[in-house]
């Protein structure tokens, strides 16, 4: 039994970074429900809309920056609160599932703590200082785990 304090931990946060292909701004693009995302960020924003028209102007969106402007602006969907972490995983799933090459370096990452180091958000990462409830790593780890058992099948 390993210390928390003795585990490995990994910081990310931007996409260019060492581990960048852990942000949701990475250039890894998603087939999910037969649709072409160019990020995930693009379909977590998209999916955050409540109107098909603004799904699909979020999905075409030419950047994830301006995915995420638009999925800040759109009128959501009534239960996204209660979704959006399934919906994180749903994404980061087809992504590192169709991706082996990121898939190699997410499996890499052994029993390490995955954490979005940024001060700009302590819902989905660490808010900077580690106060923050990184929900972005816990997915990440989650995705990490469901793999290994999917590999092991």
């Amino acid at each position: 039994i390993t210390n928390m304090s003795e585990q490995k931990v990994i910081n990310f946060y931007r996409e260019r970074d060492e581990y960048g292909c852990f942000s949701n701004f990475s250039k890894h693009p998603v087939i999910i429900n037969g649709l072409r995302y160019a990020t995930t960020e693009h379909y977590f924003q998209s999916v955050k809309a409540l109107h098909p028209a603004q799904q699909e102007e979020i999905r075409k969106s030419h950047s994830p920056t301006e995915a995420k402007k638009l999925g800040k602006k759109c009128e959501r969907r009534k239960d996204w609160e209660e979704v959006k972490e399934q919906v994180m995983l749903d994404c980061l799933y087809a992504k590192f599932t169709q991706h082996e090459d990121i898939q190699s370096i997410l499996l890499s990452t052994g029993d390490a703590i995955i954490v979005e180091h940024t001060a700009n958000d302590s819902h989905w990462g660490d808010g900077g200082d580690g106060t923050g409830r990184n929900r972005l790593g816990v997915c990440l780890m989650k995705t990490r785990s469901q793999i290994r058992t999917l590999l092991k099948e």
